[in-house]
């Protein structure tokens, strides 16, 4: 041990006459990180306590017993093209290139609740796949089997993507037991927070309807995931990595609380919960706090919720490298910067993974940068070596007493959350998005101050000829007037009878709290109502949502 001092303190000597005294750094989360750790800030000492074994609690290491030695993550390609017929196309491709899941993100119009025929022409199918009818949803997936691969929408409140797609199996006679995937965008608090586009009903509202899908999908889709908890939303509007875990899982048990109150039993719905976050370029950061979430997740189930199944404990959850960390210049370097990200979520323990394509910064990705993601995730995969060790940072000094500070420093979130009543009403309050605002001045400031390095933006920077970058082009006019007027022939030819019945049960469900909402929202998409029908009955029952911008 004298020796052991002794060479601490010679080195400590030695370290302070080559560094300024004034050279502190901090993680996004704002811990300080050490020059160095040793035994001194973490000794291994309560082993099982605190790291244990894949598999078993506290899960620290990671959910399964043979994690990505045993099966690696799904690989994630979110998709997003003009027409069906075009995301058709992309999506057959993709799924020759090595994606594993059909993945799919809509034309923005249909975030914001409208059919294609309700805006201007020049917003159709810029930044996703214009979708409104159940014949769209058989058109994107013409030729592909999706009852048997997962699937994953982006589709947020009132899940019309997903209505469609079940009435589509219906009509086939595909079993629903066989469709599997998640409701991606289901965490309505996350958008009423950070993602406004996304935002269609008030927020009781939302509310409700989330708990009738969450009912719905555990009686008629075992295998479907109603639930995921987005993480992504909150930090890209300046949440740091600890606060966006913080507020996850405060969604979370939000979520499943309300869920208890509606009668339900954990056991029948906890295995059926994910979680989705974005993973920044803070490398040994993200990694920790992947590693603390998981392990605070299982020791709040158990002891709020009162459950220790192990398929209720497990913290199953996707991730996206993050857009907000990369830069329109010299965008070739976010191929880098993509890989770090990717990594540092493979290191964490994620069940699936999306990797941004580096021209993401610019436009809607192109086939080739594409291409380049999903390469990048095989390359991961098959050539690196990242599968064959478990947990690999499991027992290193730094990344331990890491892990240790970013579950204090989420706890300290929850805990705030809490005091406000739940993340319902700290939302309701305000409280969630002036800490989100708060983060993200700093971090700015720390950008405009040079005390955060960006290559090619406040260093290292060339000039260059921002066109020389190739971006997605524009949809041919031509091809969103041909779906123009399918949407018109739609409408034109289904039964007006059939439905103005659906809408009219719709409304009536809205307005019956024993009846399930989400069960008639399948009804109206097999009645041929349209998207955009669907989120206007429903905003004329429940309320338009409109989400509180703090000041």
């Amino acid at each position: 041990m004298n020796d052991r001092n002794d060479g601490r303190d010679k080195w400590a000597k030695e370290f302070s006459q080559q560094t300024s005294a004034d050279d502190v750094r901090l993680n996004r989360s704002g811990i300080e990180i050490k020059p160095l750790y040793t035994p001194d800030d973490w000794r291994g000492a309560g082993f099982d306590a605190k790291l244990g074994y894949p598999g078993q609690l506290p899960l620290t290491r990671g959910i399964y017993p043979s994690m990505h030695r045993g099966r690696t993550w799904s690989q994630n390609q979110i998709i997003g093209l003009a027409t069906p017929g075009e995301y058709n196309k992309r999506l057959r491709a993709m799924m020759d290139a090595g994606v594993t899941t059909i993945s799919t993100a809509s034309c923005n119009s249909f975030y914001r609740g409208f059919d294609a025929d309700e805006v201007d022409i020049e917003l159709l199918g810029t930044c996703g796949t214009i979708i409104n009818t159940i014949d769209d949803m058989a058109t994107c997936f013409d030729g592909v089997p999706f009852h048997t691969v997962p699937l994953s929408f982006s589709d947020p409140t009132p899940f019309t993507m997903l209505a469609f797609t079940v009435a589509l199996a219906r009509r086939r006679g595909i079993p629903l037991s066989t469709l599997r995937g998640t409701s991606n965008q289901s965490d309505y608090i996350s958008h009423y927070v950070a993602n406004h586009m996304f935002y269609r009903l008030a927020l009781p509202g939302a509310q409700r309807l989330l708990i009738d899908h969450i009912a719905y999908s555990n009686e008629h889709m075992p295998g479907w995931n109603p639930v995921s908890v987005v993480g992504q939303h909150m930090q890209q509007a300046g949440a740091t990595p600890a606060e966006a875990m913080g507020f996850t899982i405060s969604s979370a048990l939000q979520f499943a609380n309300d869920c208890i109150a509606r009668g339900m039993n954990p056991e029948s719905f906890l295995p059926r919960f994910t979680f989705f976050f974005d993973v920044s370029i803070s490398f040994f950061e993200e990694i920790a706090r992947f590693r603390a979430g998981r392990r605070l997740w299982a020791k709040l189930v158990r002891e709020r919720l009162s459950t220790d199944d192990p398929r209720c404990t497990r913290f199953k959850f996707h991730a996206q490298t993050s857009g907000a960390d990369l830069t329109r210049q010299q965008p070739l370097n976010n191929i880098a910067r993509v890989t770090i990200q990717a990594i540092s979520g493979i290191m964490g323990g994620l069940q699936s993974l999306h990797a941004d394509g580096f021209d993401e910064v610019l436009s809607t990705p192109t086939e080739e940068s594409a291409r380049i993601a999903v390469a990048t995730q095989n390359i991961l995969r098959e050539e690196a070596g990242l599968t064959d060790v478990i947990d690999p940072m499991g027992g290193s000094y730094y990344v331990e007493a890491l892990t240790d500070q970013m579950e204090a420093a989420i706890m300290k979130v929850i805990e705030k959350v809490d005091a406000a009543g739940g993340m319902f009403a700290a939302v309701e309050s305000g409280l969630v998005q002036g800490m989100i605002g708060e983060s993200a001045i700093a971090f700015q400031e720390r950008i405009d101050d040079g005390d955060l390095t960006l290559v090619g933006v406040n260093a290292y920077q060339v000039e260059e000829d921002a066109s020389a970058w190739p971006s997605q082009a524009l949809p041919e006019r031509g091809l969103i007037e041909e779906q123009l007027q399918r949407l018109k022939t739609f409408k034109a030819e289904r039964s007006a009878n059939a439905v103005r019945k659906a809408l009219d049960n719709l409304a009536a469900a809205a307005n019956d709290p024993t009846q399930n909402m989400f069960a008639m929202i399948v009804e109206a998409a097999d009645a041929n109502v349209t998207h955009g029908e669907i989120c206007s009955c429903l905003r004329q029952e429940l309320g338009y949502g409109h989400p509180l911008i703090a000041a």
